[in-house]
């Protein structure tokens, strides 16, 4: 079996992880095995070079045999599960492929690219999710819709009302594993796999692998073929970090400031609540700069309208919950903005992750403050490396740590640390904190 550390899955003797790096030797779309209309419908994309993920899993996925992945958003992982399950299935055939996802976000995100990559076929694709009415979701079940991308509460009802029909699935997919099981939803997940035919293709994809994912993964596959496309952690290689030490009262000033600069163009600013995104879209909009707030409290159409509009630059700047930290596909997103810090550092991976696309440099920077230097220092003692700290007089907190950051952080200066010494993030005891922060702390 393989053994967990909590992030990731390491070799053993029964079964590996296929390491994937952007190294390797460029693989076409063509050599992957596709059929003519597969090619033309991935060129008809843009895509042009198979991404890691893609290149190691499509191969063995369209041999039938299941396939676990560790892949974050963004490295092509939608690719990866949906080519070799368009490739094999029979249009007309019902449903053969489900897609259970944690957020109707990414639902319908898989939905749209499954819809572009099936372009001038017969196949038919249907978002499933909750908070918009059962008409249209009826009516897909209803005629047997080829592929089905959903999220769990939404699907398990549609069951239990004896709409969905799976005994004709052929290709189970979980995408985004870590977060259904985060969000609670492995007893959905479980009462669907009971439901699908045992002799089913299963793929399972996931950012990290803790140990539930784990378990769930061996639980629910057959002698997979597990690959890895980037270590969880890993950021884009184009993707310039900053730390901005701040008051909390001087927060909004410090946004306006930054905001000032033009090439701030398309920025998506990370709030830790509803409300402060609430007030945040306000603040912005009463200074001239065009918001739009993305979060659980707003009906669908608003979250989907507020999505599109920041995607075709109506809007300058996206302000969201973590709602929209994975399954939020834009581009050229030019700065991600956490104006609270994450809790959780793999939030941290993912909504920096949203920037620095396609080979474009991004920037991501965060504010904190003095109550939020246990999660910074948990953040870089798991990023295994210091972020650059910007320092701007008239927005610092007394006592704010000045770490060196020429250890690694990207486009980071070289700055003596003060009370720091050689030591890495993670290193300093509680009493050093309190000590650098004085009387912040």
């Amino acid at each position: 079996m393989c053994e967990s550390d909590g992030t990731t899955i390491h070799e053993s003797e029964e079964q590996a992880i296929h390491d994937v790096s952007d190294e390797q030797n460029p693989t076409t779309f063509a050599e992957l095995g596709l059929s003519p209309e597969m090619r033309a419908a991935v060129e008809a994309q843009g895509w042009t070079t198979p991404t890691p993920i893609q290149r190691q899993a499509i191969p063995t996925a369209l041999t039938g045999k299941d396939i676990v992945g560790i892949a974050q958003t963004g490295t092509g992982k939608t690719g990866a599960f949906m080519i070799p399950a368009l490739e094999r299935l029979e249009v007309g055939g019902g449903l053969q492929v489900l897609i259970l996802a944690p957020t109707r976000e990414l639902a319908q995100q898989v939905a749209e690219d499954t819809a572009l990559l099936a372009k001038g076929t017969s196949i038919r694709v249907e978002a499933i999710y909750g908070g918009v009415g059962y008409g249209p979701q009826n009516e897909a079940l209803a005629l047997g819709f080829e592929v089905i991308a959903a999220t769990p509460g939404r699907f398990i009802d549609h069951m239990q009302r004896g709409n969905a029909d799976v005994s004709k699935v052929k290709f189970f997919i979980l995408d985004e594993a870590d977060r259904m099981l985060d969000m609670g939803f492995r007893p959905q997940i479980e009462e669907v796999m009971r439901k699908v035919p045992r002799s089913r293709q299963t793929m399972l994809f996931s950012a990290t692998m803790p140990n539930g994912v784990h378990d769930l993964a061996l639980r629910i596959t057959n002698e997979p073929y597990w690959t890895e496309a980037a270590p969880s952690g890993t950021l884009a290689s184009g993707i310039e970090e900053k730390v901005f030490s701040v008051k909390p009262e001087k927060k909004p000033e410090l946004l306006l400031k930054l905001l000032a600069d033009p090439a701030m163009d398309q920025v998506l600013i990370f709030s830790r609540t509803k409300a402060g995104a609430d007030v945040l879209e306000s603040r912005l909009e009463r200074e001239g700069i065009k918001a739009a707030a993305m979060h659980s409290d707003r009906g669908m159409k608003q979250r989907q309208g507020a999505l599109q509009d920041f995607a075709d630059r109506k809007v300058r700047v996206l302000v969201a919950t973590d709602v929209a930290q994975r399954g939020l596909d834009v581009e050229g997103i030019s700065h991600v903005i956490n104006y609270d810090v994450p809790q959780d550092p793999e939030d941290y991976v993912h909504r920096i992750g949203r920037t620095g696309r396609a080979g474009a440099t991004g920037y991501a920077f965060t504010f904190v403050t003095a109550g939020d230097i246990g999660h910074l220092k948990t953040l870089e003692h798991h990023l295994g490396r210091p972020i650059e700290r910007e320092h701007l007089p008239e927005f610092d907190y007394a006592g704010a740590p000045r770490e060196d950051t020429s250890r690694g952080s990207r486009g980071a200066k070289s700055r003596s640390p003060r009370g720091l010494g050689s030591r890495k993030p993670g290193e300093l005891s509680e009493e050093e904190l309190a000590r650098l922060l004085g009387q912040s702390s």
